[in-house]
């Protein structure tokens, strides 16, 4: 026998496997109970405005789906040629808005192809320390605390005032200063406590203060 035909032969033997049922049982339900997990730290950690139903479905078939194709590939080469042909023509045109999302779809095909390659207790126990450690992050980003947008509307003949008082008791980062008929418009970012919150409603009440308003958004920014 050649050596091409030893390499073939090999190939071959690795890919000749029967799909077990019992396997495919197991791989399946490591792998929808992961899923499962991962939605979890999805929805414990989600900080955007509105909750995607359809997104955590997307995660759940992610890793049902992954788990069949890899016990496809494992068990049959003509199969696995036949998936990847397919695989290959198929264009998702799905625009993820939050990167933290991406991160998750990676996290749930992880879980996937390690169930369906039989790594059941990597899978759970991979699975189980990256939520935590997701999660530990998580907590240390809130506790620095949540960034807000303030935009205050004063007249300008007190706006030196109000600036110098805001820069005494406040750490903040201008995002814009419109002055228009005598009116100034004064927005800045800060993090929001009951000490800032005390300085600004004291601002507030001052005589010349036409109003005040504080947003809560999304935004990657340090101080």
């Amino acid at each position: 026998m050649g050596f091409v035909d030893m390499i073939k032969k090999s190939v071959v033997e690795q890919f000749s496997g029967n799909i077990s049922v019992w396997s495919l049982l197991i791989s399946l339900t490591t792998a929808f109970l992961i899923s499962i997990y991962i939605l979890f730290v999805y929805k414990k950690t989600f900080t955007g405005v509105i909750y995607s139903k359809g997104f955590s479905l997307s995660i759940l078939l992610l890793s049902l789906v992954t788990t069949l194709i890899i016990q496809t590939i494992s068990s049959n080469i003509s199969l696995s040629l036949g998936m990847v042909g397919a695989l290959s023509i198929v264009r998702f045109r799905t625009a993820v808005k939050e990167p933290v999302d991406t991160g998750f779809m990676f996290w749930a095909i992880t879980a996937g192809i390690m169930s369906g390659a039989g790594l059941y207790i990597a899978a759970l126990i991979g699975s189980l320390i990256v939520g935590i450690l997701f999660i530990i992050c998580y907590s240390m980003g809130l506790k620095m605390g949540n960034k807000y947008l303030v935009i205050m509307k004063y007249d300008a003949s007190i706006a030196d005032a109000i600036e110098h008082e805001l820069k005494k008791n406040l750490k903040y980062k201008v995002k814009s200063r419109t002055v228009s008929k005598g009116m100034v418009e004064f927005s800045f970012e800060m993090e929001l406590n009951d000490r800032n919150q005390k300085v600004i409603d004291q601002l507030s009440s001052v005589r010349g203060v036409e109003n005040s308003s504080i947003i809560s958004y999304q935004n990657d920014f340090g101080v």
